[in-house]
């Protein structure tokens, strides 16, 4: 890999930080096969286009190359991460872990290469690790240090427990990179401080030191909070391609740039046309979200499934039995639609519109709404319970 696009698509696109990016930039360029930590965190079984963002980069190495190496962390799931989370954890039992870990491999291999990835478990060396393996390695840290990682500190501070156990998963995730003798640690954002950690436990026991490798957090369907599975913000990637075109196309418009440039192969050139055209208002944005629709489907399965569910949601949208001289209605271009069905009338009161918004009894052109806060076009359908209808006016400001 030596062009300067090619760089620029592996270390730019897609990517939020690099720790040392110089020093990657070096190991890239001397030709050495690298070997690329993912961790497997097998608390639970789904993968949703979250993890995606890191997968996708990845697969780009495997590209050229370089060897992933897949630790499932059966040990760490036992213990609980809090990983940001504002409580702990529940233990899970080996036998759940090995279930669950099954289950999301094949999920994980949708997007990276299998025969290019080495698995390993964490039962290989930490089966092996006495009690007294286990005090030398927190020797090496402190509790201080420990409590500067954010999720730590915040709980710390708040009055909530924090159990012994969830200071060692930092440790061990560390001792992992010791083990598999990781070049480059892949993960999202809110992995840092243990990417960190890894990297000077490394120098402590005398290997080169892991490159970290970051993608951004993804920011789920409800346009908020970054995408998971227990907020219910997330599309899986194990999903129907009609679950996933339909999830696509209920997407609020200002996050279609950020789902083309994490998730697709769309050309930065192509990229910047649909950022100017949205900004503008000279393109439809349920156009962008079919085009963004069809190009997640193709990776995650292939053209004709993405065909199939094209052309299944043009038939759901016009078949949707509109009633003639549907009464027209004027709106913000990004108010809440909570607020405008209960102008409309069509709800009696805001605290009923949430009720409805909540059944998932709203939609707009077909496309059941899961956010208050919607951009809009002229000629928009809003539709509430079976038979209430609206056509949006967008109002000049």
């Amino acid at each position: 890999m030596s062009t300067k696009l090619d760089m620029n698509r592996l270390l730019k696109r897609g990517v939020s930080e690099i720790i040392v990016k110089e020093e990657l930039i070096q190991l890239l360029s001397c030709g050495k096969k690298l070997r690329l930590k993912e961790g497997l965190d097998p608390s639970s079984t789904d993968i949703h286009l979250g993890h995606m963002v890191g997968l996708r980069k990845l697969h780009q190495f495997q590209e050229l190359g370089h060897q992933v190496v897949l630790i499932v962390g059966d040990w760490t799931a036992q213990i609980g991460d809090p990983s940001g989370a504002s409580a702990t954890r529940p233990m899970l039992t080996a036998e759940k872990v090995k279930a669950n870990a099954e289950t999301y491999m094949k999920q994980f291999f949708r997007v990276v290469d299998r025969d290019k990835t080495e698995i390993r478990w964490q039962s290989e060396w930490f089966g092996k690790f006495s009690l007294a393996d286990v005090i030398k390695l927190t020797s090496k840290f402190t509790v201080a240090q420990f409590l500067a990682r954010d999720d730590f500190n915040n709980r710390f501070k708040a009055g909530k427990p924090i159990a012994i156990t969830e200071l060692l998963y930092p440790l061990l995730q560390a001792y992992d990179s010791v083990a598999v003798q990781a070049d480059v640690e892949f993960g999202g954002q809110d992995q840092k401080f243990n990417f960190l950690v890894g990297r000077e436990l490394q120098t402590m026991l005398r290997q080169r030191p892991q490159q970290c490798f970051m993608t951004p957090l993804l920011v789920g369907t409800d346009g908020v909070q970054k995408m998971s599975k227990s907020l219910g913000n997330y599309i899986g990637v194990d999903e129907p391609p009609n679950e996933i075109y339909g999830k696509v196309m209920s997407l609020v418009d200002n996050m279609l740039i950020q789902y083309f440039d994490l998730l697709t192969d769309v050309s930065d050139k192509e990229l910047e046309e649909f950022r100017q055209q949205l900004a503008s208002n000279s393109v439809n944005p349920m156009e962008l979200k079919k085009r963004l629709a069809r190009e997640l489907i193709t990776q995650l399965y292939n053209e004709e499934e993405a065909a199939k569910a094209d052309e299944n949601f043009t038939k759901v949208f016009q078949k949707r039995g509109l009633p003639e001289g549907i009464e027209e209605f004027e709106v913000g271009a990004e108010e809440d639609i909570r607020d405008i069905i209960t102008r409309a009338n069509l709800a009696k009161s805001h605290s009923e519109a949430n009720r409805l918004l909540q059944q998932g009894a709203i939609s707009i052109d077909g496309v059941k709404v899961s956010a208050g806060k919607i951009s809009y076009q002229n000629g928009n359908i809003i539709k509430v319970g079976k038979h209430h209808f609206i056509k949006v006016v967008v109002r000049n400001n």
